[in-house]
This record gives C-alpha cells, sequence and structure tokens, in this order.
C-alpha cells in the first residue's frame, strides 16, 4: 500500500539537512511502529522517498514523502500515532492512500508554492523595481548544478507572482527536469539592480508543492500533491 504523508517543517529545524529529516523520519516509523516496507536485498531499508529537499534556513508547511507499508489503521489513528513520537518542528498533517499505479512524490512533482517574507516592507522604488523584473519576458542567469554550471531562462519558470508590501508570493516550477528556487529568484532580481545582500533581508516558506494532470498540449493542471491520494477512514 503506497502512502503520502504531507508534514510541516518549522522553527529551528530549518537548519537541519535533508538527510538528518530523512534519518528522523526513519526512527518515527519505528517509534510510532509503522507497518512500513522494506526494500529486498542484503540491506534492507525503508521504502520511503521525499518530493523535494528544502534548503537550509528555509521553513515549510508543504512537505511530502511516500512511503510503502503493509497495512494502515484509519489517516487519523495514523498522524496521532505519528506526531506523538514526532521531533519539536516536524508535525504529520495527512496521511492518504495513493493508487496503486501512482508514481512518487519526486516523479511527479511539476510546481511549489512559496511565501518570501522581508524584514522590512518593501520601499516603492524597490517594488516598481521588482514590478519591471517580473515583467520580463526573458533573463538568463547562470545555474549551478550537481554537474556543473548551466543557463537558464527563468521568467518561464515563474509561474505566478505576487509582491505585497511586505511578502512576494511565488509560484515557481519543480521538479527534476526543470526546478527554480525563490533563492535564485531573488539573487537575479538584487544582481540585476546592482543590489547588496543586507539591503533586502528575507526569510523563505514553502507553502504547498503540485502534480499537474494536464495532458500534452493542455494548460496546466495543477494539484496539491496529497490530493492525489485518499483518505483512510
Amino acid at each position: 500500500m503506497k502512502i503520502r504523508i504531507k508534514f510541516s517543517k518549522t522553527g529551528n529545524l530549518k537548519y537541519i539537512g535533508h538527510l538528518d529529516i530523512m534519518r528522523c523520519f526513519q526512527k518515527v516509523m519505528r517509534r510510532a511502529e509503522v507497518d512500513i516496507a522494506y526494500s529486498a536485498g542484503f540491506s534492507p531499508h525503508q521504502v520511503m522517498s521525499f518530493a523535494s529537499p528544502l534548503g537550509l534556513g528555509v521553513t515549510s508547511e508543504g512537505e511530502y514523502v511516500d512511503i510503502e507499508v503493509q497495512s494502515s489503521q484509519s489517516s487519523e489513528t495514523m498522524l496521532e500515532r505519528i506526531n506523538a513520537v514526532m521531533v519539536e518542528g516536524l508535525q504529520a498533517l495527512s496521511w492518504v492512500k495513493l493508487p496503486d499505479r501512482a508514481g512518487t512524490a519526486m516523479s511527479v512533482l511539476a510546481a511549489a508554492d512559496y511565501r518570501v517574507a522581508f524584514d522590512q516592507p518593501v520601499p516603492e522604488a524597490v517594488r516598481k523595481q521588482f514590478e519591471e523584473f517580473l515583467s520580463l519576458d526573458t533573463l538568463v542567469v547562470t545555474k549551478k548544478t550537481k554537474k556543473g554550471e548551466r543557463e537558464v531562462d527563468i521568467p518561464p519558470l515563474i509561474y505566478q507572482a505576487d509582491l505585497q508590501e511586505q511578502t512576494l508570493f511565488l509560484q515557481l516550477c519543480a521538479g527534476s527536469a526543470e526546478n527554480l528556487k525563490p533563492e535564485q529568484v531573488m539573487n537575479a532580481f538584487m544582481d540585476r539592480y546592482h543590489m547588496e545582500p543586507e539591503q533586502l533581508r528575507y526569510h523563505v516558506h514553502r507553502l504547498e508543492m503540485y502534480a499537474d494532470l494536464a495532458e500534452d498540449g493542455q494548460e496546466r493542471r495543477l494539484i496539491p500533491l496529497e490530493r492525489m491520494g485518499e483518505v483512510i477512514v
């Protein structure tokens, strides 16, 4: 049985890396006595896959991990069991059963929502620069990857943007093929207008992650990853 767990990561855990979060969930599965499936082979491990690791310093209320279990009680009961042994700063928000042929959260991920909260209200002059920046049809930046560097045109990867007094909402392309992070958007903005990091301090919070159900040739049809499954009653 495939299960998708939505969880939040807040507080000081924003400074904990992905590998430690993964180890934490493995311990939580054992302590909560989840009937989780293990891989075959010489060194079996829990069948577990995360959607998209958060960067250090980023909080979230829209994280996902997929697991496989041999059996499950109701979603409500499983959440109670998990959260009873969860560390402070992590909280399981939903537990849904996926269709047998559903792809992993990592493989179907297509977009993500972010809230960029500034330490101070955005000055009017900077607001106008943002409006200009977000209206650009093309802006090629150099993106560092595990394999080196490559040039990326970022405007097509910004699906939505809304700047308010002290908050910037962004919906960005996400996934294995293309992935744009809020930090890359902010770095591109500050580089374009020759700003120092101290001039625009901010904190990033991930709100949600989405799959795209649109077929070839159709416009995007995004749904939250948790809605690909059903609550167990």
